[in-house]
């Protein structure tokens, strides 16, 4: 890392990204990543940690500036599985922007989130997944919308937008995927899909009331998906392998949850 992340080298990948012609560039998916990881090193208390910070500074302030552009603009949020999905970019801008005390940011990210989400209900959970997903839509809408509103409102919302999280649900209302073929690059995306929703469900059950009847069914299936995924964190394909860890440590760690 500190030979990667040089002031030198961090001064070239701002330049880069403010470039003409690269607007969309990592946009959402790489910047929100970039900043969290910005919010992590912050949160960590150690001299080096702070100077690879402050290294980061120049593209920190670049990928915000890209970003306070661009959400104003879109009109409509992007619920795919992929890369460009709208909800957990803003799950973790969100956290980095209340991690690092700016207000401004997070107004106009949680601003966003409920003019997208807030009127959604009856999300069709049943036609996930799509065959290259590495995050739920569903999932992952709720996982912000948990961010924004109060415990008792976003227990009422969540009864609208996902009513197959039932007690009164008899059969598995949510199980792990398994990928066909770990060694194919999109394919292998099944497998991170298992841990994205692991954390996901930690996340909604964490923004619920203490005594709300859908927590043991929620911390259940969590527990299912993060046993799959975890499993699959081998690094025997490079193209699982360069990139599970990462999820696998954001999971375990319990990124983005309160504590």
């Amino acid at each position: 890392m500190r030979q990667s992340l040089t002031a030198e080298n961090i001064a070239q990948e701002a330049v880069y990204l403010r470039a003409e012609g690269r607007a969309s560039f990592e946009r959402p998916y790489g910047l929100a990543w970039l900043l969290q990881l910005v919010a992590e090193l912050r949160e960590w208390d150690d001299p080096e940690a702070r100077d690879l910070a402050a290294n980061l500074r120049p593209l920190e302030e670049a990928a915000r500036g890209r970003l306070e552009d661009w959400l104003p603009k879109l009109s409509y949020p992007v619920r795919i599985g992929e890369h460009a999905q709208t909800a957990f970019s803003l799950g973790l801008m969100l956290d980095y922007a209340r991690g690092t005390g700016d207000t401004k940011f997070a107004d106009l990210l949680a601003s966003k989130a409920r003019q997208f989400y807030l009127g959604d209900k009856d999300c069709p959970l049943g036609y996930e997944p799509s065959g290259e997903d590495f995050l739920s839509p569903c999932l992952g809408e709720a996982d912000v919308m948990r961010r924004v509103l109060p415990s008792l409102e976003f227990a009422r919302w969540l009864r609208t937008f996902l009513p197959q999280i039932s007690p009164a649900r008899k059969s598995a209302w949510l199980e792990p995927v398994v990928s066909p073929d770990p060694s194919d690059p999109k394919l292998a995306h099944l497998d991170g899909l298992n841990l994205s929703r692991a954390w996901m469900l930690e996340g909604i059950a964490a923004g619920l009331p203490k005594g709300d009847k859908r927590l043991s069914m929620i911390m259940a299936a969590a527990e299912e998906h993060r046993r799959a995924g975890l499993a699959a964190v081998t690094g025997k394909h490079y193209e699982g392998g360069h990139w599970l860890g990462s999820f696998a440590v954001y999971l375990v760690t319990r990124r983005g949850i309160p504590q």
